[in-house]
């Protein structure tokens, strides 16, 4: 699921500012390339067992990843379901209580990149 109006979409920061910023945030930046970054937040589902992804898609608008000072732009945020052995499914609905927590850290990182 897309998640619309979280105020992420469009916004840059360098780097080492985004890395420490989603860290602090539980945030691991997981798949990534010289020019596009992902940061993935699991979040658990203690009633069904299952786990959800938030993920926030960047790309490179200035330099490469491999430098701390490069300029990266938010481009999307979702939130999936992890599927066995290795997938994501985005279709399903989102419990609210999942939902809520990751809207309050979208909410979070927006204030931290402002």
């Amino acid at each position: 699921m897309i998640i619309e109006n979280s105020g992420l979409e469009g916004k840059t920061s360098d780097l080492a500012h985004l890395d420490e910023s989603t860290h602090k945030l539980g945030f691991v930046r997981w798949q990534w390339e010289y020019y596009r970054a992902t940061y993935d937040l699991k979040l658990e589902d203690r009633s069904n067992q299952a786990e959800y992804f938030l993920r926030i898609n960047t790309r490179a608008i200035e330099g490469k990843l491999e430098s701390p000072h490069a300029v990266l732009q938010i481009e999307s945020v979702y939130i999936g379901r992890a599927t066995f052995p290795h997938g994501m499914e985005y279709e399903s609905p989102v419990p609210k209580p999942i939902l809520n927590t990751a809207t309050q850290r979208l909410q979070d990182l927006k204030a931290l990149l402002d």
